[in-house]
């Protein structure tokens, strides 16, 4: 089986983190970020995951937080990994003492080797697409080939996100062989509108993904 690591991302409802479970996810995102569609609150986001497989790891994702905002996720004990998907420093994110990925927006003027070496002590990198308007979740990819050029940096697990669905998702790592992927409008009922998962989409993703062979 493939050993690719594959998330989840935005999940709102426990049905949704259920399938993820079953069909093989590694991980699901839950966000901390109100001005998105797919943001949940802790009350909420401990009844969806109230009874889920500890197998499944919880990443809770926040954009330019508050450092109160994430230590009380922190302390609830429901998250195993952190995600920034802004400005955040490094030495922000170093501060709750539980692994991090750190998100880069790739775009045209930025310079992905050089921002990935601003964060030596992410465990993850993961690369989105760049939208002005919105920090994720666009359903817009990226040029792969910026990916493969920083997925030849040492050390680095490359985590790739941005527009990926069932019908690009085999390309995406059969080209740029990361350590993971990220879906989150790809596999929705309505793109970007609630955040509802559609579960054969994410079925069909899973096993597009896992089709790839990454061994």
């Amino acid at each position: 089986m493939s050993k690719l690591w594959i998330k989840i991302c935005g999940i709102t409802r426990k049905q949704d983190a259920v399938a993820a479970a079953e069909l093989g996810a590694d991980a699901v995102g839950l966000v901390f970020y109100k001005r998105s569609p797919r943001s949940v609150t802790l009350s909420q986001a401990g009844e969806i995951f109230s009874g889920i497989s500890p197998n499944l790891k919880i990443v809770g994702l926040f954009v330019n937080p508050e450092h109160s905002v994430v230590a009380e996720v922190v302390e609830s004990g429901l998250v195993d990994y952190l995600q920034f998907h802004g400005d955040e420093s490094m030495e922000f994110c170093e501060t709750f003492g539980l692994p991090y990925i750190k998100a880069l927006r790739v775009r045209a003027d930025r310079d992905i080797t050089s921002a990935i070496s601003n964060y030596s002590s992410a465990n993850f990198i993961l690369l989105d697409s760049f939208n002005k308007y919105f920090p994720g979740g666009t359903g817009e990819t990226f040029d792969w080939s910026r990916a493969v050029a920083a997925n030849a940096t040492k050390g680095i697990n490359l985590i790739v996100a941005g527009g990926l669905n069932s019908s690009n998702v085999r390309q995406a790592v059969e080209q740029i062989r990361p350590f993971g992927v990220d879906a989150s409008s790809g596999i929705e009922i309505e793109p970007g509108i609630s955040g509802i998962k559609d579960r054969r989409k994410m079925q069909v993703f899973i096993e597009a993904a896992r089709g790839a062979g990454i061994v």
